[in-house]
């Protein structure tokens, strides 16, 4: 069998489709793909065909289809809502074929497309709108009920109800109002280029506020084609099947959120150049997925270990027919081996693959797949052929050499252009210039694979969902009864952690009510499931800060003692 670094060395090599150079992209040097398209707008308009693209229930738009709506909003966009390049066009709802379209409208205008958390609560809407600094929204039904609770939203904001079943309020548009003009088949002749601001996706750090990470189209597209170049390399190496010309149409399930970004680039964008049809999923169902995989032939299902871990139990169970998987994807937080190993045999045909990524990233950096990944089951991979990786150590900043453990730090074309209005967040985050500090803890062994152990970014991934930890100690010291706040992630099998916390209160907390009260300012899957109530100060390390490495084991040991 041929190694990956042989394999990388015919298949970019001169001459060849995924031929890599060095260049300097916006004054960094990074290694790029020669003949990749410049634009997301060129992969949309490359790729318009006649074959089903977005399926959603009863709903059907083929790559044509879609492209011709688009081109039709995005005409609307410049022409009735004064939308120009560089322009925030935010985007906020379910994963309705329209979310698609906006954004198709928005980046090929040369608008950056916001990908706002769609499980904001009214406050942290209210603040994502004002991050971004959005000139226009598009929500949903479910987001314009947020937005009208908002204490203050962006005076200027002009909006677009998608799928409104109630009255607008003054100055919004409906969608079908805006789209009743005659379709085009054209975008608005707007100049872009690849070094071009694209989108804008938020992430929660340390500080718990969310800060939006924001990348050019070079960026975004060279993520989509590293995952083309590493499938090339699995046929070659003999791990993963050859594509068959004469196969039926691939498809994938989205049973994420598109403002998640392994739902936006690694389900749905990677749909293009494939040609793959996405079904989408109104939200996770595990029964209605599994019927969706039955019913349209599902071939390629990417999702966070937990989810995963729901269909490989109803798998097990034999009740449907999942059979036509071949691919099963993860990310987000690490699987366990034990589900690794599970998937071929539960869902039918499916080899398993996984991958190490961030917002950050644009969701690349390390992966891994097939033989390889039944063979080294903990591991998140190898790297991308346009990323560099190494390990430093985050006290003294020696790198370190093999089988030692430190922080993980990442470099490359596909990194973001930096955090919106944050360059104090820039500075903190990079170091030797374009070395991005992770957080994570990791080594990489003889054979190139990197495992990620431990994390020294205070925050908690619960079914990959990044929660900051210091959002959620803000809003618990909201409450009245409670004087200081602790939250820390505690091991769970399913989601790979979930929310616990420590309080100290001064008088008894009713735990539904708390969580009631917290539900009114944090997303759901924000609020702490486990909660430990103190009547004492909480314990302080010797700087002043709260013990939290101490305050997490006594929780984790809590749990193991029957109550």
């Amino acid at each position: 069998m041929v190694t990956r670094k042989e394999a990388l060395a015919v298949l970019t090599a001169p001459g060849e489709p995924y031929e890599i150079i060095e260049t300097v992209a916006r004054g960094r040097q990074c290694r790029v793909f020669k003949n990749a398209p410049q634009t997301l707008r060129d992969i949309f308009a490359e790729t318009r065909s006649g074959a089903t693209f977005l399926v959603y229930e009863d709903e059907r738009l083929t790559f044509e289809e879609t492209w011709r709506r688009a081109c039709t909003l995005a005409e609307a966009l410049v022409r009735d809502f004064g939308i120009e390049k560089g322009d925030r066009v935010a985007i906020s709802m379910r994963n309705y074929p329209e979310w698609i379209i906006s954004f198709m409208a928005a980046t090929s205008i040369g608008a950056m497309a916001v990908a706002m958390n769609a499980l904001w609560q009214p406050q942290e809407m209210e603040l994502g709108l004002k991050t971004c600094g959005a000139k226009l929204l598009l929500a949903d039904q479910e987001r314009l009920d947020r937005l009208a609770q908002a204490e203050n939203p962006p005076a200027a904001l002009k909006v677009i109800a998608v799928r409104a079943t109630k009255p607008l309020a003054p100055g919004q548009a409906a969608w079908d109002q805006v789209m009743a003009r005659p379709e085009r088949d054209a975008m608005p002749d707007i100049p872009l280029a690849a070094d071009d601001n694209a989108i804008m996706m938020f992430t929660s750090g340390s500080t718990g506020a969310p800060k939006g990470a924001y990348s050019t189209h070079r960026s975004v597209v060279s993520a989509l084609l590293s995952w083309e170049l590493d499938a090339k390399i699995g046929v070659m190496r003999g791990v993963l099947p050859a594509p068959d010309p004469d196969a039926p149409q691939t498809v994938a399930l989205l049973g994420i959120p598109l403002f998640h970004v392994t739902g936006l680039e690694a389900v749905y964008l990677s749909c293009y150049r494939y040609q793959r049809r996405l079904v989408s999923l109104y939200k996770w169902d595990v029964e209605k997925a599994a019927q969706l995989i039955e019913r349209e032939k599902i071939t390629h299902f990417t999702a966070p270990s937990a989810v995963t871990g729901d269909l490989v139990e109803l798998g097990r169970s034999g009740r449907y027919d999942l059979s036509s998987l071949v691919q099963c994807g993860g990310g987000g937080a690490a699987r366990a081996p034990e589900q690794v190993k599970a998937i071929p045999g539960a869902l039918g045909n499916a080899k398993p693959t996984t991958g190490w990524g961030m917002t950050e990233t644009n969701a690349i950096g390390v992966g891994i797949g097939s033989t390889d990944y039944l063979d080294h089951p903990a591991s998140s991979g190898q790297c991308s052929a346009v990323l560099d990786i190494r390990i430093v150590d985050p006290a003294t900043g020696k790198v370190l050499g093999l089988n030692e453990r430190g922080e993980l730090q990442i470099r490359g074309v596909s990194m973001m252009q930096g955090y919106w209005n944050r360059p104090d967040a820039d500075a903190e985050s990079h170091v030797d210039g374009d070395w991005f500090k992770t957080g994570d803890v990791a080594y990489i062994d003889d054979e190139g694979f990197t495992y990620i152990v431990d994390r020294i970014k205070d925050l908690v991934i619960r079914g990959g969902e990044n929660i900051g930890c210091a959002a959620v100690e803000g809003a618990l010291t909201e409450h009245p009864a409670i004087l200081e706040a602790c939250v820390y992630g505690v091991p769970d099998e399913r989601l790979g952690e979930e929310v616990g916390a420590t309080v100290y209160a001064k008088g008894p907390v009713d735990q539904d009510e708390l969580r009631e009260f917290l539900g009114q300012r944090i997303a759901k899957f924000m609020v702490p499931r486990y909660v430990k109530v103190e009547t004492d100060p909480l314990p302080r390390i010797a700087t002043g800060k709260i013990a939290k490495r101490q305050l997490r084991q006594e929780a984790i040991e809590a749990m193991k003692t029957p109550a």
